[in-house]
C-alpha cells in the first residue's frame, strides 16, 4: 500500500511482468486525506486536535486500533494492556493510533438461557460497527484486538469488506487450571465443569468438589481453554 512515506527495502518483487523497486519512494494519497487535506477540512482538522493531535501529527497516517475490550469476558479482560502496546508501536513507527472498541459476548456466560440467542447475531454487529467507524473517520489502516468465539469471525469479516491494510493481534488461550488430588495434579478447563455439573446430577461428584472444580478450572485472562471456537478461530488467525 503506498502511502505518502518512503519505502526503503533492500527487496525487489517481481508481478506480472513488472518490476518494482521498493527503494524508490511512492507517492499516493492517503484514504484519510478527504478528512484533513483543503481548507475545507479545516473543521475537521479543529476536531482532530480536539482529540489531542497537533498539526504535523495529522499529517501522517490514521490507523484504527479496534479492540473488543469488556470487563465481563475472560478473553478480553486483557485487551487493554495489549492495545496499548499496539498505539505506542503505530505511533512509533510514523502512524496515528486511533483505538475504538466493539461489542463482545462470552458463549460461555451467555449459555443454557436466553442470552445465548444474542450470540450470533452480535457478529454481524460487530462487523458493522466496524464498518461504520473506519469509513466514517476514513481510516488508512487498521489493527485488529479479537478474542473469542464471535469477536474473532465478525472482526475478519470487517477486514474483508474494507479492504484495507489490517493485522490481527489476538488476546490468547487461556491457561489451563491445575487440580490436585490425592497427591496428583490433573489439567482442568472449562469444559470440565461442563463436564462435572452432568457428574454431580448422577451423583458421581459432590456439590463442594464442583465449587471447588469451579473456582480453579478456569485461572485467568484469555479465550477458553477447549476444542470450540473460542479457540479454533484464534488457530485460524
Amino acid at each position: 500500500v503506498g502511502l505518502k512515506v518512503g519505502f526503503q527495502s533492500f527487496y525487489s518483487v517481481r508481478r506480472g511482468g513488472w518490476f518494482f523497486n521498493y527503494n524508490t519512494k511512492i507517492e499516493q494519497d492517503m484514504k484519510s486525506d478527504i478528512i484533513k487535506k483543503g481548507i475545507e477540512r479545516a473543521p475537521h482538522r479543529s476536531l482532530l486536535h480536539a482529540v489531542g493531535w497537533r498539526r504535523e501529527e495529522i499529517d501522517k497516517p490514521f490507523v484504527g486500533i479496534v479492540n473488543s475490550f469488556t470487563e465481563i469476558v475472560p478473553g478480553h479482560i486483557h485487551l487493554r494492556d495489549i492495545a496499548q502496546a499496539v498505539k505506542a508501536g503505530v505511533y512509533g513507527r510514523g502512524g496515528v493510533p486511533f483505538e475504538f472498541n466493539t461489542i463482545a459476548v462470552c458463549d460461555g456466560i451467555a449459555m443454557n438461557h436466553p442470552g445465548m440467542k444474542y450470540s450470533l447475531p452480535s457478529r454481524e454487529l460487530i462487523t458493522d460497527s466496524i464498518e461504520i467507524m473506519a469509513e466514517a473517520h476514513a481510516f488508512d489502516a487498521l489493527v485488529f484486538i479479537p478474542n473469542c468465539d464471535k469477536i474473532v469471525p465478525g472482526m475478519l469479516m470487517a477486514a474483508v469488506r474494507l479492504n484495507l491494510p489490517s493485522i490481527f493481534i489476538s488476546g490468547g488461550p487461556m491457561l489451563a487450571g491445575r487440580l490436585y488430588s490425592n497427591g496428583k495434579v490433573k489439567k482442568v478447563d472449562c469444559v470440565s465443569v461442563f463436564e462435572a455439573v452432568g457428574k454431580v446430577t448422577n451423583g458421581q461428584m459432590t456439590e463442594e468438589e464442583l465449587k471447588h472444580l469451579e473456582e480453579i478450572a478456569c485461572p485467568g485472562c484469555g479465550s477458553c481453554a477447549g476444542m470450540f471456537t473460542a479457540n479454533t478461530m484464534n488457530c485460524l488467525t
